[in-house]
């Protein structure tokens, strides 16, 4: 499993991250997690292969001072085992518009409330091989 870390920056309402990766063969899930740290996260993205409920599922999250929210689960599944792909996160007042590499948007809500956005990892099997502020 790979870790992929960035503390100290900042993203706003109106910013977007672009992140480019490949999905490595035998993954079964991987993460991008959006907020203040990893007790403070205002999107937790995680795209499950096989997950028990579900098979092929998205999942989202936040988690504030350590405690998981109400999760979000999309049954509509855009992502293959070792396939490049593009995601993109827009941050807006409201929440993430996550544009899937089906070209499909998913929206989660902000549940945090945070002004800016200071910490990003991307974890799992998947290697991320560009990654973009805009």
């Amino acid at each position: 499993m790979s870790e992929f870390e960035v503390k100290n920056m900042e993203l706003r309402p109106g910013d977007k991250l672009k992140i480019k990766g490949k999905i490595l063969e035998d993954a079964e899930r991987f993460q991008i997690d959006l907020g203040r740290g990893p007790e403070d996260l205002a999107l937790h993205f995680n795209p499950r292969f096989h997950d028990g409920a579900d098979g092929e599922v998205i999942v989202c999250n936040s988690k504030r001072e350590g405690s998981w929210g109400s999760e979000q689960r999309d049954r509509t599944f855009p992502f293959q085992r070792g396939a490049e792909v593009k995601l993109t996160v827009k941050v807006t007042g409201q929440g993430f518009e996550v544009e899937l590499p089906d070209g499909r948007e998913l929206f989660f809500p902000d549940h945090l409330g945070l002004d800016t956005l200071t910490y990003i990892r991307v974890r799992g099997l998947f290697k991320v091989t560009s990654f973009k502020f805009s």
